[in-house]
């Protein structure tokens, strides 16, 4: 039969976690750094926990610390009991959050294309609750609790991804400045026009350029804006020739607020529409119903061209 140890004479846990994280890193400083304390602090725990057992832990030198032979026995039992309440902590969270999908997506995406479909998502998908962030920048997945990610580009090979669609650039313009500034029929009558750049995107007019074959021609006097959303409302309002790309501008065009001009130039760009996320989060229940809705959501959007593969690349 297991004898049982009366609880009321266990170290303090403060005791504990300090002669934890000392003997994993071997340093009062770095185990001060974990524990967000001071080294005087650490220390003085390690040695109330020294009184309780009434037995030296560690010796000391200038090197740093060293277990006794009494720690070599202490510590990996201990270690092994804050690695299963880490463990099943984080079980815990996942399982109380499961529901919750962390999505990173631009700031346009999200005001053009994801919010005006997310009551759908919420009909379709009713126990899927959407914490959603946004950011101009590509997600960064490694290092954040973002759980899946819509980016345009290459993502990194550490991540899991799936392609989903392709953007064509197009520039376009409010009716009004295109009266007042055009006529616009060939490439070339794009040069010393206002044209609105959105800095985060610094290849999409060099791109256009190239692809018809003006690969020199400069943005001087180009206005630089920090997004799509701004650079569809100042087009909107006279200000100058943007490049439109899928799933931004249909809605702009449709209502005759833009308009295309050189419509026989779309060219593709060469970044692609991407979802991704990180290995062990892939095939996440809520991750799934996510993917999988959002897959479908694409394939009925008329505008989108859609790259037909279903698997990732990891």
């Amino acid at each position: 039969m297991q004898s049982h140890v009366p609880r009321t004479r266990l170290p303090s846990l403060n005791a504990l976690r300090a002669f934890e994280a000392t003997a994993r890193h071997l340093s009062l400083k770095k185990a001060a750094d974990e524990l967000c304390v001071s080294h005087s602090a650490v220390s003085l725990q390690i040695k109330s926990l020294e009184g309780q057992l009434g037995t030296a832990l560690f010796t000391r030198h200038a090197r740093g610390v060293e277990l006794t032979s009494k720690g070599l026995l202490f510590y990996p039992v201990l270690k092994k009991a804050f690695d299963d309440i880490a463990e099943v902590t984080q079980l815990i969270r996942e399982r109380d959050q499961r529901g919750v999908v962390t999505l990173q997506v631009y700031a346009t995406f999200a005001i053009r294309w994801f919010l005006p479909r997310l009551s759908k998502l919420n009909e379709q998908e009713p126990s899927l609750q959407v914490r959603l962030h946004t950011d101009q920048r590509d997600a960064d997945l490694e290092h954040n609790e973002i759980d899946v990610a819509i980016m345009i580009g290459r993502p990194s090979d550490k991540l899991i991804s799936q392609p989903l669609f392709k953007a064509f650039l197009r520039p376009m313009c409010s009716p009004n400045f295109l009266e007042h500034h055009g006529p616009i029929k060939q490439p070339e009558d794009l040069i010393g026009k206002q044209l609105l750049h959105v800095y985060p995107s610094p290849d999409d007019w060099p791109n256009w350029f190239s692809g018809v074959g003006l690969a020199r021609a400069g943005l001087a006097g180009s206005l630089q804006l920090e997004s799509y959303e701004v650079a569809i409302n100042s087009a909107e309002q006279g200000l100058g020739i943007m490049l439109g790309q899928e799933p931004y501008v249909e809605h702009a065009l449709a209502t005759g607020r833009l308009v295309e001009v050189l419509p026989e130039y779309p060219i593709e760009n060469p970044n692609q529409w991407h979802l991704v996320a990180r290995k062990e989060r892939w095939d996440q229940p809520k991750v799934i119903a996510l993917r999988n809705w959002l897959v479908k959501e694409i394939k009925t959007d008329p505008s989108l061209h859609v790259i037909d593969q279903s698997d990732g690349n990891g």
